[in-house]
């Protein structure tokens, strides 16, 4: 497929073709926002099916090795995670407009990111830590969906764990291989990446005996990922100081403070 389709891509400009690309994707939202839930099983692969072919679109040049795994996570998830999180709404173009502006700003900004990733960083110190902090926004507000979704359903404390262990994984893993930007998985990302995981599962199972409505629980998950991917971010960085753990743990005492007074006794 690469050598098919590269000569012929590689011809358009990569910005304008960014923009083809979240156009294409947010059109096919636009359509699946018309189509009931219960068609999602066969929706759901074919919106997979475009945004993976599309992202390979938008970046096509210098595509290496572990890249073609990283820099395809963030933009599929995001879809994903934003087309369930679509249902939770009463679907009426009063909530379908400002979801699609969103949905679309949401995919380019993806993209965006995969391509500075990709193009790599040391071109640029501030564009890459510009690229940094929206992936991290947007890993924190995937979990946010995702964990209200899974909360929402009600499951064992033991499903709950399986289902974010396997989620946040993925996530820690990309956000610690960005850090670096190597060409290859090493052994200390996957180390940090399931520490973080692992740190997370069991706040999941925690909150899981903890009786709290979906959108707090979730609110709890991501920022306990937020507060631990930084602080893993920082040490890798080597730039973790008392002062900013002292930052991150005012944010970890008022999340707490928001569960304990949101529980339901």
């Amino acid at each position: 497929m690469h050598a098919i389709f590269f000569p012929i891509f590689v011809k358009i400009e990569k910005r304008i073709r960014m923009i083809i690309a979240t156009g294409v994707i947010t059109s096919i939202m636009f359509i699946c926002t018309f189509l009931f839930f219960d068609k999602s099983i066969v929706i759901l692969p074919i919106l997979v099916v475009f945004t993976l072919f599309f992202t390979y679109f938008s970046l096509l040049e210098g595509i290496e090795k572990v890249e073609w795994f990283t820099l395809f996570i963030m933009p599929v998830l995001t879809v994903i995670a934003l087309y369930f999180f679509y249902f939770l709404f009463p679907v009426r173009w009063l909530t379908r407009l400002p979801f699609l502006i969103f949905f679309g700003i949401s995919v380019y900004a993806n993209l965006l990111v995969s391509n500075i990733f990709n193009v790599g960083v040391e071109k640029s110190l501030q564009l890459y830590r510009a690229a940094f902090s929206v992936n991290y926004f947007y890993q924190t507000l995937l979990l946010f969906i995702v964990s209200n979704l899974i909360f929402s359903l009600k499951l064992s404390f033991f499903e709950n764990g399986l289902l974010f262990f396997g989620v946040v994984s993925v996530l820690a893993i990309q956000l610690i291989w960005s850090i670096k930007l190597d060409q290859y998985i090493e052994k200390r990302v996957l180390y940090f990446g399931l520490l973080i995981s692992w740190i997370i599962t069991q706040v999941s199972v925690l909150i899981s005996f903890i009786p709290l409505q979906s959108p707090i629980s979730a609110l709890a998950l991501s920022s306990g990922y937020y507060i631990v991917g930084g602080l893993v971010y920082l040490h890798i960085d080597s730039r973790l100081f008392k002062e900013t753990i002292r930052e991150y743990l005012f944010v970890l005492g008022f999340i707490i403070c928001v569960v304990f007074l949101s529980i339901s006794w």
